[in-house]
C-alpha cells in the first residue's frame, strides 16, 4: 500500500517531462551566433613597372618666303637635305600644289625631332587648302585638306561724314570693297568733287567664308548712293559678254568717259570761266578740274584713246594728251613723271596709268589739273554728257528687270535711307 503513491509520483513526473520535451521542439529556435574568422593577409609586394618614354620633343619653326625663293631653296635652308627636301616638293606637286606660284610672304610651317631632323611639314598656299606631310615608318606621307566653302549675301552701309573714307576707317566697309562701289558709278558721280556729309551708301556683296572663317569678299551685287536729292542704283548682272552694271532700267553704268582721272581724293579747284591765277595773278579762265593729291598718285586715262604729246609744255608743266573718239581729248597736267610705255601714237584703254601727279610747271603744289575738250572748245567734265555703254540684251530684259527689283527691296527694306 505503500508503493502506490511513489509509482504514482514517477509516473505524473515522466508525463510532465515529456510535455515539456514536446512545447521545447515548437518553439521557435534561436540561432547560434556565427564563428568569427580573424584573416591575416600577406603583405603584397608590387614590382616597379618601367615608365613609358615620352613622346619625343618636336621643334617647329614658321618660315617665310622671301622674294625669288623657291620651295627647295627654303627647305634646304632650313638643313633639310636635299633627297629630302626633293622628294617632299614631288609629293606636294603630285598632291596639287602649284609651288611654281610660290610668293613672298608665304609661309611653311616645320617640325624637327630633337635631333634636327625634319619630321612633319604643313603648307597653306590660301585658305581653302592645305598639304600637310608626316614622316612615317614607311616613309613620307601626304594629306590634302580642302576648307568648305561657303559664300554669304551680306549687307553693307554707312553715312558719310567728311569723305567716303570713312566707312574704311571706321570698319563698316572693307577697303578693296568700297573702290569697287566707286567703280560701279564712276562714270555716273565723281566720288572726288561731289561727295558731301551726309551722304549714305548701302550695298549687298558676297562674302566668301572657309570652314566659318571670313576669307575675303566677292562681288557686289546691288549698289545704291544717296547724295541730296539724287539716288544712284546699280545692279550687277551676268549679261552674254561679261558680268557689269546697270539701272533700274536695264540701262549701262559704264560710260565711254570717267568721271575723275584717279581714284578719289579732294578736290581742289573746279571749272570756272573767272579765276585769280596764284602764280601769274589777274583774272584768268580755269577751264580744269584740279585734284588735290600726293606726288606720284596714279593718274589714269578716263577714256580708250591715242597719246598725242607727252613730255614737257611749258606752264602746264609735264603733260600727257590723249586724242579720244567723237571729238573728245583730255590733258593731264603738272605730272610728276609719264608712265612707262605713254609716248606719241601709243594706244592707252580706259583706267590704265598715263602719268603720275606732281607739281611741274607753273604750281603751287602736288595736284593734277584735268581738263576735257571737245572739237576744240574746254568743258566742264563733271557737267558733260558721255556716251554711255551697251544696255542689257532684249532677251534678257525681262529676267533682268524682276532680279534688279527683288535685290532693291531687300536693300529698302533692310537698310533703309530714311530715318
Amino acid at each position: 500500500m505503500k508503493r502506490k503513491p511513489l509509482a504514482l509520483s514517477l509516473i505524473a513526473l515522466t508525463v510532465a517531462a515529456s510535455a515539456a520535451f514536446v512545447a521545447w521542439q515548437k518553439a521557435p529556435q534561436t540561432p547560434e551566433p556565427p564563428v568569427q574568422e580573424t584573416v591575416v593577409l600577406e603583405p603584397v609586394v608590387l614590382e616597379p613597372q618601367p615608365l613609358a618614354e615620352p613622346p619625343p620633343t618636336l621643334r617647329s619653326e614658321t618660315v617665310e618666303f622671301r622674294r625669288r625663293d623657291t620651295f627647295i631653296a627654303v627647305l634646304l635652308r632650313s638643313g633639310v637635305p636635299p633627297a629630302t627636301a626633293h622628294e617632299i616638293v614631288g609629293m606636294l606637286r603630285a598632291a596639287g600644289a602649284e609651288l611654281r606660284r610660290v610668293r613672298p610672304g608665304e609661309e611653311v610651317e616645320l617640325s624637327h625631332d630633337a635631333d634636327g631632323r625634319l619630321v612633319r611639314l604643313a603648307y597653306a598656299p590660301s585658305p581653302w587648302v592645305r598639304f600637310e606631310l608626316a614622316e612615317r615608318a614607311s616613309g613620307w606621307e601626304v594629306d590634302r585638306l580642302e576648307a568648305t566653302r561657303e559664300v554669304r549675301i551680306e549687307l553693307r552701309q554707312d553715312e558719310v561724314r567728311s569723305s567716303l573714307w570713312d566707312a574704311v576707317e571706321r570698319g563698316a566697309v572693307a577697303p578693296g570693297v568700297l573702290l569697287d562701289f566707286v567703280q560701279i558709278f564712276e562714270s555716273e558721280f565723281d566720288f572726288t568733287a561731289d561727295t558731301r556729309p551726309g551722304d549714305r551708301l548701302r550695298f549687298l556683296v558676297e562674302a566668301h567664308y572657309a570652314d566659318g572663317v571670313h576669307v575675303d569678299y566677292g562681288r557686289i551685287l546691288a549698289a545704291q548712293y544717296l547724295s541730296g536729292e539724287e539716288l544712284l542704283t546699280g545692279v550687277g548682272f551676268q549679261g552674254a559678254k561679261r558680268y557689269a552694271y546697270y539701272d533700274l532700267e536695264g540701262r549701262s553704268l559704264k560710260k565711254a568717259f570717267l568721271r575723275s582721272p584717279l581714284q578719289f581724293r579732294r578736290i581742289s579747284s573746279g571749272f570756272t570761266y573767272r579765276r585769280p591765277h596764284p602764280i601769274l595773278g589777274g583774272v584768268r579762265p580755269h577751264l580744269a578740274i584740279d585734284y588735290a593729291a600726293p606726288t606720284g598718285t596714279p593718274v589714269w586715262a578716263v577714256a580708250d584713246g591715242v597719246v598725242q604729246f607727252a613730255g614737257r609744255k611749258g606752264g602746264n608743266g609735264i603733260q600727257v594728251l590723249l586724242r579720244h573718239r567723237s571729238g573728245y581729248k583730255t590733258y593731264y597736267n603738272h605730272l610728276s613723271r609719264v608712265a612707262r610705255g605713254v609716248r606719241r601714237g601709243a594706244r592707252v584703254s580706259q583706267k590704265q596709268v598715263i602719268g603720275y601727279v606732281g607739281s611741274t610747271g607753273l604750281s603751287t603744289g602736288p595736284h593734277l589739273d584735268y581738263r576735257v575738250s571737245r572739237r576744240g572748245k574746254f568743258v566742264n567734265p563733271l557737267s558733260e554728257r558721255f556716251l554711255p555703254g551697251e544696255p542689257i540684251a532684249k532677251s534678257q530684259r525681262a529676267h533682268f528687270l524682276e532680279y534688279a527689283r527683288s535685290l532693291v527691296e531687300r536693300l529698302e527694306k533692310d537698310a533703309p535711307f530714311s530715318g
